[in-house]
């Protein structure tokens, strides 16, 4: 699996991608400064945490502009996974690639703790490696983490099952307590239609081994891993 992770200025999670795809499952990972076109033929690409461009005007707004975000769209719509965390989803939404959009914290203030979020499907290419209803621990770090979306949207998100993590409780149960930033539908990763696209706000390179207190997400990545040797079989 060869993973292009790409860095905007204020990115501050491209190296914790690199540490989990190179050192915990062996696999390539390298870095894609935002003002380059070319990608390197990745198998996939992921848009790393932070706070690109220093959260001007809003979350992801200008890095949607970066010239390789160009590269980026084309390859979402060849079909290429594409893997937003927490500020890359904000940027995948601002670019199109995702409905909906991050706002401010119902709190108005920035969050850094661990939360719980459950696994509402394992027919992704991200999320094979759980089971249904699996309720993960992971860490959050953002100020602009509560999606919004129009009554249209979230109702066509829901209908086709593109909520692909939901925040909940320990036990799995939706409970207003649960829900960090007031997301709408206590939604905290949504897949696009075609499902090789996903944005989630919990940070699952940062538990990928026990050193680091867990390892939760891990699942996320060996999900990738084992869909693309799946896909590179069937070629």
């Amino acid at each position: 699996m060869r993973a292009a992770i790409i860095t905007f200025p204020g990115s501050n999670c491209d190296y914790d991608c690199y540490k989990a795809i190179n050192e915990v499952l062996g696999e390539k990972a390298y870095f894609v400064w935002h003002r380059e076109t070319e990608l390197g033929d990745p198998d996939v690409v992921i848009l790393p945490g932070g706070f690109s461009y220093g959260d001007y005007l809003r979350a992801g707004a200008i890095a949607r502009f970066s010239p390789v975000m160009e590269t980026v769209t084309r390859l979402a719509t060849e079909g290429r996974p594409i893997l937003g965390v927490c500020n890359g989803f904000q940027i995948l939404c601002e670019a199109g690639l995702l409905p909906g959009a991050l706002v401010r914290n119902s709190e108005l203030r920035f969050l850094g703790r661990d939360v719980h979020v459950r696994v509402e499907r394992t027919d992704t290419i991200f999320t094979a490696n759980y089971h249904p209803g699996q309720v993960l621990r992971l860490p959050i770090a953002h100020g602009e983490g509560n999606y919004v979306a129009d009554r249209e949207t979230l109702e066509r998100l829901e209908a086709e099952g593109r909520v692909v993590f939901r925040y909940t409780d320990a036990t799995g149960e939706r409970t207003p307590a649960a829900n960090p930033n007031g997301s709408m539908n206590d939604i905290a990763g949504i897949i696009n239609e075609a499902g090789n696209v996903l944005g989630l706000m919990p940070h699952p390179e940062r538990v990928v081994e026990g050193l680091l207190g867990g390892t939760d997400g891990l699942g996320l990545f060996t999900s990738l891993r084992s869909a693309l040797g799946r896909l590179a079989a069937t070629t």
